[in-house]
């Protein structure tokens, strides 16, 4: 079987992941904790897998894709929608350090419960997951950066509100991926990397 860091040699030959900040959050922040037991001899498969509730844990190549999108730097404030087991909030919470802040959002609730206790263990109380009420994000506070794990049907404007000036959203819609920088409190510049599957964004 696979290691941990043999998942994570292959990603940086493949020169997906190449930034040492993300490289070192993949090592802290192994796959493991956040996969059901049943799927550990699967654990270090680059593709996504089944965590309850129709949903998956994302392909590790996808994630690390689209973290060094975002580019997170420590003491962000960050939004991490579609949380799942918590492997994204925690690889979030890794790049931030203890001067930022990771809120995931989930709308299933045995997935809160079990991203809260996956959390939980690792310790680090400036992150950690919350029940999604209905809306998209959270339309009262405003993020560095923003990380979608499900895929929208269309571009979903409502989180450019969201969004502080130099603020980055990364967000699959339909098959591929989208980059968004709020430029200034008018301008949203897009970048599209298509050729992508995920799990349909609901909420």
């Amino acid at each position: 079987m696979q290691t941990n860091t043999g998942l994570i040699d292959t990603m940086i030959v493949s020169g997906v992941l190449r930034t040492p900040h993300i490289i070192n959050a993949f090592k802290e922040r192994d796959r493991k904790d956040f996969v059901p037991e049943a799927l550990h001899e699967r654990l270090y498969v680059d593709a996504p897998l089944p965590i309850g509730q129709s949903q998956t844990i994302s392909q590790p190549s996808t994630v690390a894709f689209m973290l060094e999108l975002l580019r997170v730097k420590e003491g962000d404030d960050v939004l991490d929608i579609g949380s799942g087991s918590g492997w994204t909030t925690a690889l979030l919470c890794e790049l931030v350090g203890e001067s930022g802040t990771v809120i995931g959002l989930e709308r299933h609730d045995k997935l809160v419960s079990l991203g809260q206790e996956n959390l939980a263990r690792l310790g680090g109380k400036h992150c950690h997951i919350e029940r999604a009420v209905g809306t998209l994000g959270m339309a009262s506070e405003t993020f560095d950066s923003i990380l979608v794990s499900a895929s929208a049907e269309d571009i979903p404007h409502e989180l450019f509100s969201q969004m502080r000036i130099g603020a980055r959203l990364v967000i699959p819609v339909q098959n591929s991926i989208f980059r968004f920088t709020k430029a200034s409190g008018s301008e949203i510049k897009k970048e599209e990397y298509p050729g992508f599957v995920f799990v349909p964004l609901i909420y």
